[in-house]
């Protein structure tokens, strides 16, 4: 099989076919080993995480030695065309081992196809992989004879009646020999989100198997990460989505891992990291200290029975830290008590996420809602949301619990039936958002008075502050929905093309994260309260245009017919500058709806906020 260089250079070269909507791409990476990139060229699910819509990759490995392994078969929106994939190449009858780094229902259901082909393979985990599959499988008795009395760690199950898998579980520092120097070694790194991480070394090759570390969601060609400047907003954007919230823990896992002489990272999604592996390293480790230093800091507690909580958890998670505001997330199952009380001690504001268990919160929620109220001070914003199947209790009775104690609500309580939709999800993101500007508004509130003394005094800041700017709403679509953004921070840039610059904060560039995004700059009028409306903040779910009259520019976006002109853009170039990102865009069309009238101007007395 041709080397990955050469197969890169033959795809530059030739010019390829339209891409299906899924299909397996298959490389050889180093000595021996296969990476099967199961492909999907459009947005895989509507979670948060996914929301660039590059696509992604779901990576499987296949190493080829005295004994064969595969690492981490894909979900279940891959099972067909992988296994067909699979059965191309002669070693997958020959698989001996079975490598999950981590274990959820979408694996599961490959699992069980993958088994009927390979029969002999043994499945590898951890302990707390090893329960969810004993769960998956509790329907089906264990086989007695595969379950020593004086060992649980090597068992056997049989999940039909001519069908039996060997399980066995490593624990942390554990070696598997393959043969001809492929001796693989395990490391547990467990996080709130994936309680059960495993991570694997192979000392012949140098490979690095990290699974949701040092991964992105974006799908193309190149299995290597050649061009991985190209990568740098896909990268910092799935950290911030799986990782941001548990950034202690990702931290503790990259020491671990740093005790490894690793040549690539084979992560479950996007390119291998080889070209970049040491800037992917040192940015993972900046990004968990910019979280940790942040100022104010949220607590996220949950438990989760079938995805629903957590997959909520993420999404209110991702709209705090978009807003500036770091998130630690315990899954109650997995922490204890002092790690609990520890967190909430510490933290600004504190959520609670239950499912709802035959009409009661589970113990881990009840435990972490009693150490709550005897550890959080009242003055500590709170939170809740659940999801459910019939009845919803568990979320009524920690609204009642935590309002009766006399703490105040940073959103209104979040209750969904079943599986989220793209919909709730918004919602939910939304509610963290607002979390995180109503913690911020607390803090200005209870800020010490040396400190607004010290901040009236910053003439460094006052005279920055009396740059005026023009006042904008910048709109534009994701996901199919329309956004907005007030803004004063904008200038003209080039005289041909016609060309302006804009500074977006942090927490809202994801709205134009793509070179090609198209936006409309609405320019306000003086003398309008159009900006009120703009300013205010959202509750959950609401519509930001429901009451705004509008109507689509050229290029889709919205134009507010209150305004004094309005410009239709397309982004060319974006550059990071500190706390903000400057987008260069290119002024496709423009119109001045009123010839009466001068710009709206924002004047500011400090340049420390908006």
């Amino acid at each position: 099989m041709a080397d990955v260089k050469q197969l890169e250079t033959q795809q530059l070269e030739t010019k390829q076919p339209e891409p299906k909507q899924r299909d397996v791409q298959v490389a050889e990476i180093a000595a021996d080993t296969l990476v099967f990139r199961s492909r999907s060229w459009t947005r895989l699910r509507f979670e948060v995480e996914y929301a660039r819509q590059r696509g992604t990759t779901a990576n499987s490995y296949l190493i080829q030695s005295s004994e064969v392994a595969l690492i981490d078969p894909p979900g279940e929106s891959f099972t067909d065309i992988f296994l067909e994939e699979l059965q191309q190449h002669q070693y997958y009858q020959r698989i001996d081992y079975i490598i999950l780094s981590h274990v959820n229902p979408n694996r599961i259901a490959t699992l069980k196809l993958l088994l009927r082909l390979a029969p002999y393979a043994t499945v590898i985990c951890s302990k707390p992989a090893a329960n969810v599959l004993r769960s998956a499988f509790a329907n089906q008795p264990l086989d007695p004879r595969a379950v020593p009395e004086d060992e649980a760690l090597d068992f056997g199950i049989e999940y039909d009646a001519d069908c039996l898998f060997k399980l066995h579980v490593v624990r942390d520092e554990d070696t598997l020999d393959l043969g001809n120097g492929h001796q693989l070694q395990f490391r547990f790194v467990p996080t709130p989100r994936h309680p059960d991480e495993l991570c694997t070394y192979d000392l012949a090759t140098g490979i690095l198997y990290t699974d949701k570390l040092f991964g992105a969601h974006v799908c193309s060609d190149e299995v290597l990460d050649a061009h991985w400047r190209s990568l740098s907003e896909d990268r910092r954007y799935y950290f911030d989505c799986l990782h941001a919230a548990q950034a202690p823990q990702v931290e503790a896992a990259l020491e671990k891992l740093a005790l490894f002489t690793a040549k690539q990272y084979a992560p479950a999604h996007g390119p291998i990291v080889r070209h970049s592996l040491s800037r992917l390293t040192l940015d993972y480790r900046d990004w968990c200290q910019q979280q940790q230093n942040r100022e104010l800091n949220v607590a996220l507690l949950y438990t989760s029975a079938y995805g629903n909580t957590g997959t909520l958890a993420k999404a209110i998670a991702q709209g705090i830290t978009q807003s500036g505001v770091a998130v630690r997330t315990i899954n109650c199952e997995f922490a204890g008590s002092v790690e609990i009380d520890r967190v909430i001690d510490e933290c600004d504001g504190f959520i609670i996420g239950s499912p709802t268990l035959g009409g009661h919160a589970p113990v881990q929620i009840q435990t972490a809602l009693g150490i709550a109220l005897s550890t959080a001070t009242k003055n500590k914003l709170a939170g809740v949301f659940g999801s459910y199947g019939w009845s919803g209790e568990a979320v009524d009775l920690l609204q009642t619990k935590l309002q009766d104690a006399g703490y105040r609500f940073g959103f209104e309580p979040i209750r969904v039936k079943f599986k989220p939709t793209e919909a709730e999800l918004q919602q939910c993101e939304a509610a963290g958002a607002e979390f995180a500007q109503t913690l911020k508004k607390i803090k200005k509130v209870w800020m010490p008075r040396q400190q607004v003394a010290d901040a009236q005094s910053d003439r460094t800041a006052q005279a920055v502050g009396r740059i005026a700017g023009s006042l904008c709403v910048i709109t534009t679509q994701q996901a199919d929905r329309p956004l907005a953004m007030l803004t004063s921070w904008v200038s003209q840039a080039t005289f041909s093309p016609p060309g302006i610059t804009v500074a977006v904060s942090k927490d809202q560039a994801n709205a134009l994260a793509d070179l090609g995004s198209v936006f409309v700059l609405n320019i306000l009028k003086e003398g309008r309260n159009i900006r009120r409306h703009f300013m205010r903040s959202l509750a959950p779910g609401e519509d930001r245009f429901a009451e705004v009259a509008t109507h689509p520019a050229s290029n889709g976006c919205l134009v507010i017919e209150e305004a004094l002109s309005y410009l239709e853009c397309t982004v060319e170039s974006r550059m990071e500058c500190g706390d903000h990102w400057l987008i260069y865009a290119r002024v496709d069309n423009g119109k001045v709806l009123e010839s009466v009238g001068v710009t709206a101007v924002q004047h500011r007395k400090s340049a420390t906020h908006y």
